[in-house]
């Protein structure tokens, strides 16, 4: 992956000195046989966790060893004081885990670990250090149920290790008219995120400085081959080349001491008199390269995007939710042949930053932005508002998702597990048909009661789990999802 941490994964064996230590490294052994059979590597210390010392020296071997996130393997007991000072002071991601017993008869004597009894004692010693490690939701196992664990493990461990090596670059105030994108940043520090906050004046010297820029034609042809002959504007591509490679260049030379980066841009009204374009392709293009650019300068939708990015491995977007479903399109194209009545569906559209891979044939539409287009062009400067991806969203699962900060400056997130109908919406800019079971009462008890913006992370996969795990990860205590019917929400009628 492109601007994502690759992670090193470590796991260190513990054992209680009253429980045998070659158990408990015969265990680990297995472990790692088994994810290594799932074409994974990870990187086994040598030592055996039974005291401080032994502690120390893990520590000191893993450091040296560059792992990024690690595995505590309980093979028997384990030292609750040993085990979890060493993931305290390891200082990164950690993650406990416990075997279960298994042996070739009935009789469990010098080969039983009870390290069942032993996850309890960690993870309230773990309370004590003020450890926040990831403990899965079962973390007994056998050692093939264990490396699935791991294996789940290491993609949280991606999305910690990158937001807290993220900065994101945003270029101009917030819309007034767009008041919910407007979040304290308060928060992003928390988390360990940058955020550098630049006017729209450095965009456009930036994008001045890069009129002649020799790598223009090559980004051209770049864009015309994804464009697949669907260019119906051919003439705006030299200013879109230009503004891709100044975005591009801007990252290069402000990452400075942050690894990864993300783009929160204002894209209108003065964007497009000035520029003479919408930047909304390449939006599109950045964010299919690993560098997502929210709109309308959202940077917690970009977070979010980021998140989403992280989590499963392939390009999201950001889409308003934006607008019911009309009554006689849900009578032909989805009553009878999907199981959502029509409060369960909604069009999610953003005017054209969906990367090519998500749209119905790989493919969309250069094009105008029509709602900038009817904005200024009558009155102004006519062709301004050329450089938007109109295209259909392709069908398939998808997860909804926003990290958000209250105005009170509070962290707060929803998950939503759906999917994107095949049907034609038949209008324009990035769109789709978006299904979430129950969406009207989670609209309502939810979106509304929460005060979250229209902007909302999509990402093609179902990674809804693995997104609630790493928000719990991250201390997020507000984490709603859609309800499914006979679970009520604390706002909810009963009657």
């Amino acid at each position: 992956m492109n601007n994502a941490p690759n992670v090193k994964l470590g796991i260190v064996a513990v054992s209680r000195d009253c429980f045998p230590a070659p158990l408990s490294k015969s265990r680990r052994i297995k472990v790692v046989e088994e994810y290594r059979k799932l074409h994974k590597d990870i990187y086994e210390c040598p030592v055996m966790v039974e005291n401080e010392k032994d502690a120390s020296k893990a520590l000191d071997d893993i450091k040296k060893n560059g792992i990024d996130a690690l595995v505590i393997y309980l093979g028997n007991f384990g030292p609750e004081g040993p085990e979890t000072m060493l993931a305290q002071k390891f200082g990164a991601p950690v993650m406990f885990c416990a075997a279960a017993e298994e042996n070739d008869t009935d009789s469990l004597n010098d080969n039983r670990g009870d390290a069942f009894c032993g996850m309890l004692n960690a993870s309230y010693n773990l309370g004590l250090r003020n450890v926040k490690a990831y403990i899965p939701a079962y973390p007994v196992g056998y050692p093939e149920e264990v490396a699935l664990m791991i294996v789940r493990f290491e993609t949280i461990a991606r999305i910690l290790i990158g937001i807290r090596n993220l900065k994101i670059f945003s270029f101009g105030p917030r819309p007034y008219n767009f008041l919910a994108c407007n979040a304290p940043i308060k928060p992003l520090f928390d988390l360990g995120v940058e955020i550098q906050e630049n006017s729209e004046l450095d965009l456009y010297e930036a994008y001045v400085k890069h009129e002649n820029d020799k790598r223009i034609p090559s980004v051209i042809e770049s864009m015309n081959k994804e464009l697949c002959g669907r260019n119906n504007h051919p003439t705006v591509m030299q200013r879109l080349a230009q503004f891709e490679l100044t975005l591009l260049d801007w990252k290069d030379n402000n990452l400075e001491a942050s690894e990864y980066a993300a783009f929160a841009d204002k894209c209108w009204p003065a964007f497009q008199t000035m520029f003479k374009f919408v930047p909304c392709y390449v939006n599109s293009r950045m964010a299919a390269m690993g560098y997502p650019v929210a709109c309308e300068t959202d940077i917690y939708g970009a977070l979010s995007e980021y998140i989403l990015y992280l989590a499963s491995e392939s390009i999201p977007t950001l889409l308003d939710i934006n607008n019911t479903v009309p009554r006689a399109m849900y009578e032909k194209h989805v009553r009878s042949k999907y199981p959502y009545t029509n409060e369960d569906i909604f069009m999610g559209f953003h005017c054209g930053n969906t990367s090519s891979c998500n749209l119905n044939a790989g493919c969309g539409t250069l094009d105008y932005q029509k709602i900038m287009k009817r904005l200024i062009e009558p009155d102004k400067e006519p062709d301004v508002s050329r450089g938007t991806l109109d295209g259909v969203l392709k069908p398939g699962n998808m997860t909804l998702f926003r990290l958000q900060s209250t105005a009170d400056a509070k962290l707060r997130s929803y998950i939503a597990r759906g999917e994107i109908l095949d049907v034609d919406p038949n209008s324009f800019g990035s769109i789709g048909v978006i299904a979430i079971p129950e969406m009207a009462r989670f609209y309502r008890h939810v979106l509304i009661e929460k005060q979250f913006p229209h902007h909302a992370g999509v990402s093609f996969d179902d990674v809804s789990s693995i997104l609630f795990d790493t928000m719990r990860m991250l201390n997020v205590d507000d984490i709603s999802f859609n309800r499914p019917a006979g679970m009520l929400y604390s706002t909810e009628n009963p009657f």
